[in-house]
């Protein structure tokens, strides 16, 4: 029996005892060290040979097992069950490793809803960086409770010669600003800020492998001027054996961090809505009760080249056993679980029966999909996972072999599965395979991994999608179905911004209603909707509204999944340039409908919904939004110049410059378009020396001396007639 079957056994006998499990995520920013600890805590579970953590470049760990080889980054979140010893007892640890780069910001989101706990890993030297701040928010938003690893320690002492004064008030500074994002997102009535004092705050160095924390230090004796010298005199690999890492952050995991047991009970209110009295499943929950009702949450769907597709789950309530037969709430249907499965390192291994509060891989459930809820029988499904950016970058792909193309399509659609942040799409026009992703490199991982699966390509530039909306409001347009039997009266309204940030975060929840949003009127009145457009919101899409204000109008409730799918259909490409529309509002005021439904069929009711709107757009000053990014760059002071230079070369704005110490730290904001490249232009211009990295951050209006142009290009490029029809085209069809 290998190890990994070794401490898999072991893991099985202790997945029994909910209080002793940990579910934790490792998260940060980009290069502040997550997968260097997570080496680290494998190494100490005996799931990787010590001398792995000696390479300077950790290839042969799960975390990294994709694309690190090349990029030094990580690029899927990776599960992995290791068990450690503390107090005498041992507990099991569920643990996911996750990407710090904003390309696979979704994968962190995703990881979120399986955990309970989570080490942010911050680096000493670069302080709180963006992607720090999102990750955070995810896991406060998912009430995933934090601690805090402030990594790379040494550095403050070997290489910026700190005073043990100079690092306390850097130490202060970053847990100051943990706990001021804590305080404003945490649940009610508990306190989860991180305090150095209750143990709750870590400091070391992951590539060293050591790590101290107060009740540590009180225990041992260790101070901070040992540390200091141990760092000074080359003596940290004696520190690494007083003080481990991996020892010093399970401690931590396992005495601030909640067991399932716990957990559950502050967060199923948040991430399942169901009826709490009516269904028995609600209690099962709560309780992390393993006899109870079987609730599976998808969260990860991983392709294995033998087993076919794996989804990886977290099991809220019952116990699910090899050959059980499940339900899909997402997709109503049945499936049979043919394999079990604990990640143990890079290895899954095959279980017989997974009980409550546990990570579970499960084989031969394909008819699933990440956010799907898995259980024994149908039930309230769990909330949606809220990704936080949409795809802003698209390639085309095509095979290299034309007798690849029906292979291509699948193993896209495959991979979308796989990743809900990825959209493909099929050109009508041209026929091409559209790939839209978080970014440049999200996109360079796709075609990597088509090579991977078989699949050769040729892929266009990335092109970014824009948004369209606008800036007025115009009154009711009449559009008439081709029979003219039909008549809508529709009006166009910018959103209200508070309404669409709201939409945009999750607060106010996109779909369809069957009835009007009676129940949501005090919270949309609060985003600063009319009382009686509140009470009338009948879908949410995209960023955008329908409001129905009209009255009793006869055969209107058996023609409103059409009327749906029309404003849906220009809600997903505007008149402009067939570009997706952001920040509308259409009203409804009044219809006139044929008695006979055979004369209100689709055919009759799209164009009829479909051409007023793109009309009333055309009306309401329409404008071109762009996806921008905020960017972060730390340089010598003698390259700020030459910087600055390079972002506004590329239409990029200086937000600010902060000199803090021997670096200067530029912050700025540049439209994603004016990116590609821009890595080489940065290190050329600070000759090597620039730390640079960035994040999505939303849309501006592109200027108005360039959307002409640029609306020009993508129609052409779309093969859409030029120049954009006038409004009255649209009613006159």
């Amino acid at each position: 029996m290998g190890r990994a079957e070794q401490l898999a056994e072991k893991a099985v006998s202790m997945m029994q005892n909910k209080t002793n499990i940990r579910n934790i995520a490792i998260v940060a920013h980009i290069d502040h060290g997550k997968t260097t600890l997570t080496t680290n805590l494998l190494a100490g579970a005996g799931l990787i040979s010590e001398s792995v953590l000696d390479k300077d470049k950790i290839t042969e760990f799960a975390p990294d097992s994709w694309e690190a080889e090349q990029r030094g980054i990580t690029i899927d979140s990776a599960n992995v069950s290791i068990t450690h010893t503390y107090e005498r007892k041992e507990y099991l640890i569920n643990l996911i490793d996750t990407p710090g780069h904003v390309d696979f910001g979704g994968n962190v989101t995703r990881a979120m809803r399986a955990v309970d706990g989570c080490v942010i890993v911050c680096c000493a030297v670069e302080g709180i960086m963006p992607q720090t701040k999102t990750v955070l928010n995810q896991a406060i938003n998912e009430r995933v409770k934090p601690v805090l690893f402030i990594n790379k320690t040494d550095r403050l002492i070997t290489e910026l010669k700190l005073t043990p004064e100079e690092l306390q008030k850097r130490f202060i500074k970053i847990i100051s600003n943990v706990n001021s994002m804590i305080k404003m997102r945490q649940p009610k009535g508990v306190d989860w800020t991180v305090d150095v004092a209750k143990g709750t705050v870590a400091f070391g160095s992951a590539k060293k492998k050591w790590a101290i924390n107060v009740p540590y230090m009180k225990k041992t004796g260790i101070s901070f001027k040992d540390i200091i010298d141990a760092c000074n005199n080359e003596k940290q690999e004696e520190l690494a054996k007083k003080s481990p890492l991996n020892k010093i952050v399970m401690d931590m995991v396992i005495s601030a961090l909640p067991a399932p047991v716990d957990a559950q009970k502050v967060r199923i209110e948040k991430i399942w809505r169901g009826n709490a009295e009516s269904e028995t499943v609600a209690k099962d929950m709560q309780i992390c009760d393993p006899g109870g009702k079987l609730a599976i949450m998808i969260f990860d769907i991983i392709y294995d080249k033998h087993a076919g597709e794996i989804a990886i789950g977290r099991i809220y309530s019952g116990t699910v056993h090899q050959g059980d037969e499940v339900y899909s709430i997402g997709n109503k249907t049945k499936m049979r679980i043919q394999q079990l499965g604990l990640y143990m390192g890079p290895q899954r291994v095959n279980v017989a029966a997974v009980p409550s509060g546990n990570i579970v891989a499960l084989g031969g459930v394909s008819n699933t999909f990440v956010g799907d809820t898995i259980a024994g029988e149908p039930m309230t499904a769990f909330e949606e996972i809220k990704h936080y950016s949409d795809p802003v970058v698209t390639k085309a792909f095509e095979p290299k072999n034309i007798k690849d193309i029906g292979k291509l399509v699948e193993v896209l659609k495959e991979m979308e599965k796989e990743d809900p942040t990825l959209k493909v799409k099929i050109d009508e026009q041209t026929g091409e395979n559209l790939v839209a992703g978080m970014g440049e490199l999200h996109l360079e991982i796709v075609e990597h991994r088509l090579r991977d699966r078989g699949v050769e390509v040729i892929t266009s530039p990335p092109i970014v999608v824009y948004r369209e909306t606008i800036n007025n409001s115009h009154g009711d347009i009449e559009g008439k179905s081709p029979n003219k039997h039909n008549k809508f009266y529709l009006a166009v309204e910018p959103l209200e911004e508070e309404l669409y940030q709201a939409i945009i975060s999750g607060e106010v929840k996109e779909g369809r209603r069957k009835s009007r949003s009676k129940d949501l009127r005090a919270l949309l009145v609060s985003k600063g909707i009319k009382s009686d457009e509140a009470a009338s919101i009948v879908d949410i899409f995209k960023g955008n509204v329908l409001i129905n204000l009209t009255k009793g109008l006869q055969h209107l409730d058996e023609t409103m999944e059409l009327i749906f799918d029309g404003f849906e259909q220009v809600m997903e490409g505007g008149p402009l340039a067939k570009e997706p529309i952001i920040k509308m509002k259409v009203i409804l005021h009044d219809a006139v409908l044929h008695e006979d439904a055979i004369h209100r069929g689709p055919a009759q009711v799209y164009p009829a919904v479909r051409n007023p709107i793109y009309a009333g757009i055309l009306l309401s000053k329409p404008t071109f939004y762009e996806p921008m990014q905020d960017v972060f760059i730390q340089i010598p002071h003698e390259h700020i110049g030459a910087i600055t230079s390079v972002l506004q070369s590329r239409r990029g704005q200086i937000a600010n410059i902060l000199q803090e110490e021997e670096l200067t730290t530029i912050e700025g904001r540049i439209p994603i378009s004016e990116t590609f490249g821009i890595t080489g232009d940065i290190r050329g211009a600070s000759e090597g020396h620039a730390l640079w990295n960035s994040q999505n951050s939303g849309y501006d209006e592109v200027p108005r001396e360039l959307q002409e142009k640029i609306i020009g290009s993508i129609r052409k490029r779309k093969g859409l007639p030029e120049p954009v029809p006038k409004p009255e085209e649209y009613l006159e069809r």
